[in-house]
């Protein structure tokens, strides 16, 4: 695809993404009585502004980020419609409503994603493969609930847990004949690729289910949450060494995979768009300075100890902590950039 082409549809995207985060804080905000002084989408200077009401709107010239600036939010004001003002309880409603904005997309554009399925996959097993290993110990006809220690919900998770599987064994709980059966070390091919990574091979087919409005909100509520706990996943390898940080993407990553989504069709659009969103709902709630789940730490101290932390501090740990994000963007990009030239 065409790189001009493919670099709008990168900002398109971001830019529906940081609009939905923001616009939680927004409207959450004006709900809650406090006065909102700027909505931008996009950050350093300001291309297109005007104003309505108490609010700026504005459009800055870097879409990378967006932000809600909000009055009394980093400094301590007494000022009507105050951020500093208002109950903890309806803080933490703003400052997680971003990143629940997020998730909630993500949650809408599955539904639309399985509902043009022709049809949705179960967890019950269905036929193996010529030559399954798993069929020593499963059977056609069970319902699997558990693999290795995980529930499993829809075929999602059944491909998640062989994802995070390396030695070919997995601990599966499966309901056969409507009775619970523990079945220890169900055996699986490997296979490693040219990275060193070692992954466990899928060797039968699941049974399809009946498509109606039930069965596509349970299968997109549960693949949300299953696209969420491969976020923390991924994040968890990485902080314990199984992945390196050279396997993060940044927007050049990202607008690589949005080249190949797109010439693979508006299913696969679609499809990145919900990976990202919901990624980064997940990745705002981390406890970490500078992002919504480190205010949201600094608020559930306030309601623990029935006061605020100092602003002044609490400023200086989100400054510390924006520096280091910035630097770790930064990283990730020179690295995205090598990639391409490998």
């Amino acid at each position: 695809m065409n790189i001009a082409i493919t670099i709008l549809l990168t900002v398109l995207m971001f830019g529906l993404l940081i609009f939905f985060h923001e616009f939680g804080h927004f409207i959450t905000a004006k709900l809650s009585g406090v006065r909102v002084n700027e909505f931008a989408l996009g950050m350093g200077p300001v291309i297109f502004r005007f104003g309505r009401g108490e609010t700026q709107y504005a459009i800055r010239l870097f879409p990378i980020g967006g932000f809600v600036s909000m009055e009394g939010e980093d400094e301590e004001s007494d000022a009507a419609g105050s951020f500093s003002t208002v109950s903890v309880w309806k803080k933490i409603w703003i400052v997680t409503a971003g990143a629940v904005m997020n998730l909630l997309l993500g949650f809408v554009v599955l539904i639309i994603l399985t509902a043009s399925q022709s049809a949705i996959g179960s967890t019950t097993v269905a036929v193996f493969d010529g030559q399954a290993t798993s069929s020593s110990l499963l059977q056609v006809g069970d319902v699997i609930k558990k693999m290795n220690g995980v529930s499993t919900h829809i075929d999602n998770d059944i491909v998640f847990a062989m994802l995070r599987d390396s030695d070919g064994a997995i601990d599966m709980v499966v309901e056969r004949d409507g009775i619970p059966v523990t079945l220890k070390a169900v055996p699986f091919r490997t296979e490693t690729s040219e990275d060193g990574i070692t992954t466990t091979v899928l060797d039968f087919k699941v049974l399809a289910r009946e498509k109606n409005v039930g069965s596509v909100l349970h299968q997109s509520f549960f693949m949300t949450g299953s696209v969420a706990r491969m976020v923390w996943s991924s994040l968890i390898d990485i902080i314990t060494g199984k992945f390196g940080l050279n396997q993060l993407s940044g927007p050049v990553g990202v607008a690589t995979a949005v080249g190949q989504a797109s010439s693979l069709g508006f299913r696969s659009m679609l499809l990145l768009v919900a990976f990202i969103t919901i990624n980064l709902g997940v990745f705002n709630l981390l406890p970490l300075p500078a992002l919504d789940g480190g205010r949201l730490l600094f608020l559930i101290i306030e309601a623990v100890r029935g006061k605020p932390v100092n602003p002044r501090y609490e400023g200086y740990v989100h400054a510390i902590g924006f520096l280091l994000l910035i630097g770790l963007m930064i990283f990730v990009t020179a690295s995205d950039i090598v990639k391409l030239f490998q």
